[in-house]
């Protein structure tokens, strides 16, 4: 076969046929059809492509054991958001999913009530809520992992020579209540210093993400769930950088007192409604 910018789709297509894995032969028939449509529509230049293949190799050799840049990338185009939304579709009144993000690693146990914020101050928040299944029944001992970045917009994992803060991982009491206490989550950029920076930059694209507490929540019987808690009011609901946002998963902020010393602080109520596996 002639290749050529008309056959050029098909002789890829065509060398695929022997492939025995049904799945993998259409996910690379879909990636190259389209990605060859976008070029054809396009049309770039030698020095276009190659700066945009010069972009992929920045992306990667900007990931290391602390930073995913990949991930940031897939997040900012908004496609682990859509790949998160395929894959947890919900039936009924569940906790909506939303992405991991880059900066999940693993947390220490901490026992009810804890204090999370060990090196960091900023403004005291409890942060408490119950595990149910649809029916509101309570969910004991369900795996509750809750993990934030601090006043400053830093995640413990992104600091030279860090110390674990900020996280936390906790089991539901008998009647699938928790809490926690932590400082009040602040909306923050996402790091801008690497390629996914550059393309915001060029889109004209701000940063931010609105404040949030992430939590993974695991329990036997149940789907896993990766979501986070939105606070209400703040700026960047509407714009999240990473297009996480779903309304019902906002909540609103109250003031109060600490119990435990009478300290003023905010509180903060999440409930979450887990999916019965089939």
């Amino acid at each position: 076969m002639d290749f050529n910018e008309k056959t050029a789709t098909k002789a890829v297509l065509d060398s695929f046929s022997s492939i025995k894995n049904d799945r993998l032969k259409f996910v690379m028939n879909s990636i190259v059809t389209h990605l060859h449509e976008v070029i054809k529509e396009v049309e770039p230049t030698d020095e276009e492509w190659l700066q945009a293949i010069m972009f992929l190799t920045n992306t990667g050799q900007k990931c290391d054991d602390r930073r995913q840049e990949f991930i940031l990338l897939s997040d900012v185009l908004g496609i682990s958001m859509l790949v998160d939304s395929i894959n947890n579709r919900k039936s009924k009144n569940e906790t909506e999913t939303t992405v991991l993000g880059p900066f999940h690693t693993t947390s220490p146990k901490v026992n009810m009530g804890d204090n999370i914020a060990n090196n960091v101050n900023g403004e005291k928040c409890i942060v408490s809520g119950k595990v149910v299944d649809i029916n509101n029944n309570p969910i004991a001992k369900a795996t509750i992992e809750v993990w934030q970045s601090g006043p400053d917009g830093l995640y413990d994992v992104q600091k030279e020579g860090h110390t674990v803060d900020l996280r936390g991982t906790m089991s539901s009491l008998e009647n699938g209540s928790y809490f926690f206490r932590t400082v009040k989550p602040q909306y923050y950029p996402i790091p801008i210093d690497g390629p996914v920076g550059k393309v915001l930059n060029s889109l004209e694209r701000h940063p931010f993400r609105p404040a949030h507490i992430h939590f993974m929540v695991k329990a036997e019987g149940y789907e896993n769930l990766v979501t986070h808690v939105f606070i209400e009011g703040d700026k960047y609901l509407e714009s999240d950088t990473v297009f996480a946002v779903k309304k019902s998963l906002i909540r609103k902020l109250e003031q109060g007192n600490d119990p435990e010393n009478g300290e003023k602080c905010f509180y903060l109520n999440f409930d979450i409604v887990m999916e019965k596996i089939i």
